[in-house]
């Protein structure tokens, strides 16, 4: 929707699937609308900094978590070392999380500040692995999206997708596993 909204200003309209295609499958920004219209850096950087503003402030009344996802991690705790690889903006992960409850069981998160190049690049898993002092093997990613799986995959981690509202029916040929919810995965996750 902040996306939608920021592009909309500048009278680009951005449906669900052209957001599906270039954020989640792709793993592009939608704001390459814009630049594949001629707009200008700095007309990019306006709309970055409103698409911004626009989805700090939506996250503020974020939903809860999927149903499930806190008596996973619950179970999951002490028996995995777990951490966060987001391509969201740290204060975006903390608005969203700030009374989720589920950063408890986590060790460290991940975000976008924190490297260079986003997924689908495996930049973002190769920096926690260095973080972790674990090898890729040793390791599996849970994502929701075909542009996570590329980059965990690319950086050699075995891959177990639970596809989102978004992504469901999505290609994620080489995953490892595709669930349809978190509650499977202590199961799992012992039989690797």
């Amino acid at each position: 929707r902040a996306n939608r909204d920021a592009l909309e200003s500048i009278g680009i309209e951005l449906s669900r699937d052209l957001y599906v295609d270039y954020a989640l499958h792709r793993g592009m920004s939608c704001l390459d609308l814009a630049a594949e219209r001629g707009a200008t850096a700095t007309e990019i950087d306006a709309l970055r900094a409103r698409r911004n503003r626009l989805y700090a402030a939506m996250l503020i009344d974020a939903p809860p978590p999927m149903p499930g996802v806190a008596d996973t991690l619950a179970v999951l705790k002490g028996r995995f070392r777990m951490c966060v690889v987001t391509t969201s903006l740290r204060e975006h992960f903390d608005l969203m999380h700030a009374h989720s409850g589920l950063r408890r069981f986590f060790e460290f998160m991940i975000a976008r500040e924190d490297y260079a190049n986003s997924k689908p690049d495996p930049e973002p898993y190769l920096t926690a692995l260095i973080r972790l002092d674990i090898a890729a093997d040793r390791c599996v990613a849970i994502e929701d999206s075909e542009r996570g799986l590329a980059s965990a995959t690319a950086a050699g981690l075995r891959c177990i997708v639970i596809p989102g509202e978004m992504t469901k029916g999505a290609s994620f040929r080489g995953a490892t596993m595709i669930l349809d919810s978190a509650a499977g995965l202590p199961r799992l996750l012992r039989d690797l």
